[in-house]
């Protein structure tokens, strides 16, 4: 073997040598960039050395970045370098060319495509097994990644683009878009994959919606008069599916307690069974007022803290507004919570034609959660189906009357004094199939 073909095969095994060091830079980048933040800390927080050194390379993104891309350049540059020499030797100066379009070729298919794919289909495996190395290279580049970090900055200053700053915002919506792809890829759109998403959804949405939206109006709430006869409360209270209800004198703004039916029994047990002797006081909890404006987190909150289940709302001049319990807030996550004593009350009642004929009183959030009717606005003017047509119609309407928000066609069936009671639901998929059918008969 001759010096010249010992020297060629050496300067070919190095050229090899670094698209193989270009691999493992663009790899070791996609994979440490890409990589579950949520499992990394789980596995640091199991005890591996790995995971928390991924997590401390991705702590400083930009030192990350700077020391894999400076690596990746210098062994591409000294790839593109070496083959041009190579080929200049063998080819003259139409080695050039060939240089170019061979380097080209082999870093875009060995160097880049494949090792980011690879990566992107083994994210995690790839960073865990590659971040010790990573590691090391980002202190040895340091002093130089941060030249050049300076550098890049007063660049980006000289041209008044500001420093990125990832917020809680931002990383809030980077959770919500997961939850959106969580189960997209199953066919249980209907099913477990949807109910989770908009488990997940509500949970985020706790601290952005006042307990107002969720409340039980005063209307619907049922209250016990204290000046009624002591026999007349407790037949009320023994009668009524909840356990604790407010007790009002004189006014029903005038909340003077709220009576549990745990503690009336206790009562008319040391009563000995007479009614009379009752002592209402020693069967009323003290009310817990609490103001409009407090949002769902915050009431969860209190809920636990205080170790209660129900408050009282009022409004800025201490009005009665309705009550709030703990099982309302939860149902918000998880949905409806029916027990044996519930009265079930069929506010939504889909029709063969595609419409839902809806209570008034029926909220919007229900409606969005439960048939997916994201077009429906949420506003702090309104909370229910009857403050939604009354905001957007600015009238009360008659029985009979029509109209069309955000897509959907209303049509007020039943009205009480001046309260929508019963509105027929078209959404746009049912009205336009029956505006279809339509055209097919006219037609």
């Amino acid at each position: 073997m001759t010096a010249e073909s010992g020297d060629f095969m050496t300067e070919l095994v190095l050229f090899f040598v670094l698209l193989v060091c270009s691999a493992f830079f663009s790899g070791s980048e996609t994979a440490l960039t890409a990589a579950s933040r949520a499992r990394m800390h789980r596995l640091e927080s199991d005890g591996s050395t790995r995971a928390r050194i991924v997590n401390r390379l991705r702590e400083n993104k930009e030192n990350l970045i700077g020391a894999l891309l400076l690596g990746n350049n210098l062994v591409n540059i000294f790839a593109s370098a070496l083959a041009t020499s190579v080929l200049m030797k063998l080819f003259g100066e139409a080695g050039i060319a060939y240089a170019t379009l061979g380097v080209t070729l082999l870093v875009l298919v060995f160097s880049e495509v494949m090792p980011k794919t690879y990566a992107l289909l083994h994210t995690d495996r790839f960073a865990l097994a590659v971040a010790p190395v990573v590691s090391v290279l980002v202190a040895v580049f340091s002093p130089a990644t941060t030249m050049i970090s300076r550098l890049v900055n007063a660049f980006f200053r000289l041209f008044g683009v500001g420093d990125a700053v990832h917020t809680f915002a931002a990383q809030e919506e980077e959770l919500r878009g997961a939850i959106d792809l969580l189960g997209e890829n199953t066919q249980d759109e209907s099913g477990e994959g949807q109910e989770k998403r908009a488990m997940l959804r509500s949970i985020l949405d706790l601290a952005d919606v006042n307990v107002e939206k969720i409340m039980v109006h005063r209307k619907n709430v049922r209250m016990i008069n204290a000046d009624q006869p002591i026999e007349k409360i407790v037949d009320d209270v023994m009668h009524s599916s909840f356990t604790r209800l407010p007790v009002w004198k004189e006014s029903p703004d005038n909340i003077i307690g709220v009576v549990h039916t745990k503690l009336l029994l206790q009562e008319l047990r040391l009563c000995g069974g007479d009614v009379t002797k009752l002592d209402l006081n020693r069967a009323m909890m003290e009310p817990w007022f609490i103001p409009e404006t407090a949002t769902l987190f915050d009431q969860l909150q209190e809920f636990r803290r205080r170790r209660e289940h129900f408050a009282i709302m009022v409004d800025e001049y201490g009005a009665l507004m309705g009550v709030v319990t703990l099982e309302d807030i939860l149902e918000e996550i998880v949905g409806q919570i029916d027990d044996e004593h519930d009265i079930a009350v069929e506010g939504v009642r889909p029709q063969a034609d595609g419409s839902y004929l809806v209570d008034g009183k029926v909220t919007i959030r229900d409606l969005v959660r439960d048939l997916g009717w994201d077009a429906l606005p949420q506003d702090d003017d309104y909370a229910t189906i009857a403050g939604l047509i009354l905001f957007e119609s600015q009238r009360i309407p008659s029985v009979g009357q029509s109209f069309t928000f955000h897509g959907f066609r209303f049509d007020i069936l039943k009205k009480q004094r001046n309260q929508i009671t019963v509105v027929r639901i078209t959404p746009p998929a049912a009205d336009a199939v029956e505006g279809d059918r339509m055209r097919e008969v006219g037609g």
